[in-house]
């Protein structure tokens, strides 16, 4: 019987000029992501449209789902830039209604392109999610810090830990209502009011 092919790690860029190249990919996938969706897009697209050789576009991502998850990873970090990261101040402002409010933000800047939205939530659910060759802390991620920022770090827990666990469920709880968005099994405002619950329950001390 024929052993299943070893996942393969994708290669970080070690410099500046590999790094640029890895953005241009990421790019052109979101360009045609929105244009297309997920099942046109092919890999040679995305090597022709980021002008890098497809052997390059696989050492850096080695299957469509692991580009399309990177891809929102990457619309992650870039709202995430944009947005102000001060602290949560002492005088009465209130992390849950902030977490919210990025929460919001974030899904209606990922609905804004529903293609888009479409490639990068399906590659979530394919086989790739189960042989994913890292698997990792979603705290240890662009929203995951940014909503533990929010909090405080500690946010008025006992421990470091309760915190994560917290910014764990409410990434989690977002992930479920974008979906759910997505696919219109809910309305806008009402996975708006559900956000706004849940980071209430969760982020509350």
């Amino acid at each position: 019987m024929a052993r299943p092919a070893e996942v393969r790690q994708p290669a970080a860029p070690m410099s500046s000029s590999q790094a640029a190249r890895q953005i241009r990919i990421l790019r052109a996938a979101s360009e045609l992501g929105a244009r297309e969706g997920l099942a046109r897009v092919q890999m040679h697209d995305v090597a022709r449209e980021a002008d890098v050789a497809i052997a390059t576009l696989y050492r850096y991502f080695p299957s469509k789902p692991c580009l399309f998850l990177s891809v929102l990873e990457w619309h992650i970090e870039e709202f995430l830039g944009g947005r102000d990261v001060t602290p949560p101040a002492a005088d009465g402002n209130d992390p849950a209604a902030e977490v919210a409010r990025t929460l919001v933000a974030l899904s209606g800047k990922l609905l804004a392109s529903p293609l888009l939205a479409s490639a990068v939530a399906l590659s979530s659910f394919t086989e790739y999610a189960s042989v994913v060759p890292t698997r990792f802390d979603i705290v240890e991620r662009a929203l995951g810090q940014r909503l533990l920022h929010l909090l405080g770090c500690h946010g008025g827990y006992a421990d470091a830990e309760t915190a994560r666990s917290r910014v764990r469920l409410l990434v989690y709880s977002w992930w479920g209502l974008f979906v759910a968005m997505l696919t219109e099994e809910i309305t806008t405002e009402q996975a708006e009011a559900d956000l706004h619950l849940a980071a209430r329950l969760i982020a509350t001390p």
